[in-house]
C-alpha cells in the first residue's frame, strides 16, 4: 500500500518519527548515536504508533556543519537494516546525496526525505526516478550553515508555492511518477517565526497544489520564541501538539515529530472530534 492511500485509510494525518543517528542535531544530537540507542529508540517510535521513521545521520539545524558521504552512510544503512528486519513499515532516508538516498534505498528505504527538494547535486533528480521511491521536496534557502542568515520574502506562501510547484514539475520531468511526490514548506528553514506562522496559517495554498504535504514544525525554535520558557526543545511538546493539529486540519496528509505518542493520541481525538461533527 502506497502512503497516499494509506493516508486515506488512517482517517488523520500519518506520523512520521524521527530517529537522528547524529552527535549534533538541534534536539536529540547524540542521544542516539550509537547503533543500539538508535534501534531502541526507532522500535520504541514504532510501538508507539508511528507510521513512517525517518533516519538521518547528517544534522541540518541551523549552522550544522555539512557530512561526508561515507560517514552518513556508515552513520544511517546498518540502522535501516536492522529496522527492516523487525518492521515492515515504511523507512525514510533523511538526506541531500544521492549516494546516501541510494544506498538507503538499497538496504531497505522506501522513502528520500531531501531537505533541498533534489537540488543538492546534479544527479538528484535522475537519482531519485531511478530508485522509483517516494520522495519529500522540501522548501530551503541557501544551506543549513547560511540559511538563517535574514532570510526575507515579499510573499513567503506563494514564493514557497511556487518554488516546490517547480521542483515537482522538475521531478516528474525527470521521471518521477506524480503519486510519489510529498511537499514540505521547510518550518524553521530559511524562515524567521513570522514566516513559519504564515506557512502554517495558510497551509491550505500548499495542499491546493494537489500534491500531500508534510509538515515538519516539531521542537522548532519558534515555539521558544513565542514562549520564551520553552528553552529546551525538549520543553516544546505542548506547542509541536498545537502545531501538528493545526497543520492536520489545514490539510497535513503527514506530520513530522519526535514525540509520537502523544502526537499520534492528538491526531485520534482530532480525528474522532470531527466525524462527531460531521
Amino acid at each position: 500500500m502506497s502512503l497516499q492511500s494509506l493516508v486515506k485509510t488512517t482517517g488523520r494525518p500519518l506520523v512520521m518519527g524521527i530517529v537522528n543517528v547524529t552527535p549534533d542535531s538541534f534536539s536529540d544530537g547524540g542521544l542516539h548515536a550509537t547503533r543500539e540507542a538508535a534501534l531502541a529508540h526507532a522500535l520504541r517510535l514504532i510501538a508507539e504508533g508511528a507510521d513512517v521513521l525517518d533516519i538521518g545521520g547528517e544534522s541540518t539545524r541551523p549552522g550544522a556543519e555539512p557530512v561526508g558521504e561515507d560517514e552518513e552512510i556508515a552513520r544511517t544503512l546498518p540502522l535501516i537494516a536492522a529496522i527492516g528486519a523487525r518492521w515492515d513499515g515504511m523507512i525514510s532516508i533523511d538526506t541531500m546525496k544521492p549516494g546516501v538516498a541510494r544506498a538507503a534505498v538499497q538496504a531497505g528505504a522506501g522513502m528520500w526525505n531531501d531537505v533541498t527538494a533534489l537540488t543538492h547535486a546534479p544527479d538528484s533528480l535522475a537519482t531519485a526516478a531511478e530508485l522509483g521511491c517516494e520522495v519529500v521536496l522540501m522548501h530551503m534557502k541557501g544551506d543549513p550553515r547560511t540559511m538563517q542568515d535574514d532570510p526575507r520574502y515579499d510573499d513567503v506562501v506563494a514564493e514557497v508555492a511556487t518554488h516546490l510547484t517547480a521542483r515537482a514539475e522538475a521531478a516528474e520531468a525527470a521521471g518521477v511518477a506524480r503519486d510519489r511526490i510529498w511537499l514540505d514548506p521547510g518550518i524553521g528553514f530559511a524562515k524567521t517565526t513570522a514566516h513559519n506562522l504564515a506557512l502554517t496559517a495558510r497551509l491550505e495554498a500548499l495542499v491546493a497544489l494537489g500534491r500531500p504535504v508534510l509538515y515538519a514544525a516539531s521542537r522548532k525554535r519558534s515555539i521558544r520564541e513565542i514562549d520564551p520558557t520553552a528553552a529546551a526543545p525538549t520543553d516544546r511538546l505542548g506547542g509541536s501538539l498545537a502545531l501538528a493539529l493545526e497543520g492536520a486540519r489545514r490539510g497535513a496528509a503527514m506530520v513530522r515529530v519526535h514525540d509520537v505518542r502523544e502526537t499520534v493520541q492528538a491526531l485520534k481525538l482530532q480525528a474522532a472530534v470531527r466525524a462527531v461533527a460531521a
